[in-house]
């Protein structure tokens, strides 16, 4: 398949806006991270001392032969690695607790804005990209702002206290390792900008991947009814030749730069080694000293390695938070107004005045469209594919709003009332029915949470459901599987429409519901559609046009416009698009009925 979906390309300059913003998330929980970085400060001075108290050995006790100097460094040496112990479980305990409570509230803040986006954002959206925006891109995140926050507070914490102790056991060798730093610093600073764009490209791929797979598991039978699964591997064999190069590269690059940390350390140990040896030849200084120092700088150089590759990881977790920031600052299409009304019942006529509308500017779908209906009329909606039908009913459920023109629910403006105010006011049942996982009676109750259990099997009966309902094993507790795969297209669309009755909405949609079912089934959708449109003004998109004789209107729409409308006896005597329509359909029908 062709990737048509445009990502934001992020600059391959280092972002301080976007680290901040993912440190901002560890802000609600500022005692823990205070906590655990106190206790990462504690260890690292614990380790310190640990190298301390081995100067101490050579120096007190085994030089000189003191036991009692022995005995007392390693009893304080035993005890210091109790206390020790502690502290390492304490911080690996709050650090686990505050990775999960990140983890939640990134997923929590995507999901939420997830539901308050317009529908055109995910019309050019792919789920795959989404899906990896919420799970290992989160993921990435959290891992940074905890394990990767602590180790780099390890890292500068054992670096500053470790040059303390250097600086007062003798500042003049203390010096010469000191000048190593910026050596490390301006290495840290050239790999950073090239790790930083491999990463970025990895993750880039990573979301065409996600969505190719989501795309071929959902059309597997597609694939399989036209033999397409080596076409679609060659295809996905190119995508993951691409994330494996970019990978390769940003692995190379990692793979250099901590080499690059071990050489500029090592460096260090040979002049602590040869500075060392020579200020003990002139007796300024002790063996004890040079094994300490020795110790201090394996010390600086195993946090200087671990935030070497916790800065490549970083690398990925800032290609990921551009991405999850990006999908945050989304902005709705669609958004209520300050003050925009909440109004109890959607009443008195609905207007469609001058509407147009496109989704590609230039290329409009509708032009100038004019209709009123009447509270409690039928209004079928029929015409050639792409003529507008389903469009007018997104506007009119306020799914998108008009370029131009407005649309009036009564005396209101409809971009006066909030959101929630009109589409929890709407039923509507699709040509593809939507059931999630769960049970039958889950997703009855999806359309009015407070409704009983009497409630569900009345509504259930009236849309035809309960009789087939009751012949499953378990009845209204029945497993439906994910997207209702356990029950046929007929028998979902049967619980849509029970679902849609249950929510007792003023205005009701069908917009193909019985194209995709067999006869006897779209016979049971007809006669709870009647139930269900009596007394309320309805909107029907009709593919089968026996189904809707009994509309108080039908529309013809043709390129955005009304090309003709009445009632089905009069568009039959008028002899225009509908009957042609009609007519063909109906020929049709008696000749798949006759064997011809």
């Amino acid at each position: 398949m062709e990737d048509y979906f445009e990502e934001e390309d992020f600059t391959t300059r280092f972002s301080g806006q976007t680290v901040t913003r993912i440190l901002q998330q560890v802000v609600p929980y500022w005692k823990m991270v205070a906590g655990f970085l106190g206790l990462v400060i504690l260890i690292t001075v614990a380790d310190s001392i640990f190298t301390y108290f081995g100067k101490q050995l050579v120096d007190e006790a085994i030089l000189p032969g003191d036991p009692d100097a022995l005995r007392r460094i390693l009893t304080n040496y035993a005890l210091l690695s109790i206390v020790s112990a502690a502290i390492v479980f304490g911080f690996i305990f709050i650090t686990g607790i505050l990775g999960e409570k990140v983890r939640y509230d990134l997923r929590r803040k995507l999901f939420t804005h997830l539901q308050q986006l317009s529908f055109s954002y995910f019309d050019k959206t792919p789920i795959g990209w989404i899906m990896s925006r919420v799970t290992s891109d989160t993921e990435r995140i959290a891992d940074l702002v905890t394990w990767g926050l602590l180790d780099v507070t390890w890292g500068i914490t054992s670096l500053l206290v470790a040059s303390i102790f250097m600086l007062t056991i003798n500042w003049r060798m203390a010096i010469l390792v000191m000048l190593t730093i910026p050596v490390l610093v301006a290495v840290a600073v050239y790999f950073r900008r090239l790790i930083l764009v491999q990463f970025r490209e990895v993750r880039r791929i990573n979301s065409r991947i996600t969505g190719a797979y989501n795309e071929n598991i959902q059309g597997v039978r597609v694939t399989k009814s036209l033999v397409r699964e080596e076409q679609d591997l060659r295809d996905f064999q190119g995508l993951t030749g691409l994330m494996f190069q970019a990978s390769y590269r940003a692995n190379v690059l990692s793979a250099l730069f901590l080499p690059a940390v071990q050489l500029i350390s090592a460096i260090g140990v040979s002049l602590v080694i040869w500075y060392g040896g020579v200020l003990a030849l002139r007796g300024e200084t002790t063996v004890g000293q040079i094994q300490a120092f020795i110790g201090y700088v394996t010390f600086m150089i195993w946090p200087v390695q671990e935030m070497a590759r916790v800065f490549a990881q970083m690398q990925q977790s800032i290609a990921s938070g551009e991405r999850v920031f990006s999908l945050l600052d989304a902005v709705p299409d669609v958004r209520d107004k300050p003050g925009a009304l909440e109004t109890a019942r959607l009443e008195g006529d609905i207007v469609f005045d001058n509407v147009t509308f496109y989704y590609e500017k230039g290329k409009p779908v509708l032009t100038d469209f004019n209709l009123r209906v009447r509270p409690g009329e039928t209004i079928a909606l029929v015409g050639p594919t792409g003529g507008g039908k389903s469009t007018i009913v997104n506007l009119l459920c306020r799914f998108y709003e008009p370029k131009e023109g407005r649309i009036l629910f009564g005396e209101h403006d409809y971009t006066d009332l909030t959101q929630h105010a009109i589409q929890s006011r709407i039923g509507m049942v699709l040509q593809t029915p939507h059931l999630f996982s769960g049970t039958i009676r889950d997703n009855l109750r999806y359309g009015r949470l407070d409704a009983s259990d009497d409630e569900l099997v009345d509504a259930a009966r009236l849309a035809g459901a309960h009789d087939f309902i009751v012949t499953l094993e378990n009845g209204y507790d029945e497993q439906v599987g994910e997207g209702g795969s356990k029950l046929s297209v007929g028998q979902k669309q049967l619980i849509s429409l029970a679902r849609a009755i249950l929510a007792d909405p003023d205005l009701f949609i069908m917009d193909e519901a019985t194209s995709s079912v067999d006869t006897l089934t779209e016979a049971l959708i007809q006669r709870g559609m009647e139930q269900m449109m009596e007394g309320r003004t309805s909107f029907v998109i009709a593919h089968r046009l026996s189904t809707i004789r009994r509309a108080s209107r039908i529309l013809v729409i043709e390129d955005g416009r009304i090309a003709e409308y009445g009632t089905h006896a009069e568009l039959i005597r008028a002899g225009g698009h509908y009957y042609n329509l009609y007519t063909r359909q109906f020929r049709r029908e008696r000749e798949v009925a006759l064997g011809l």
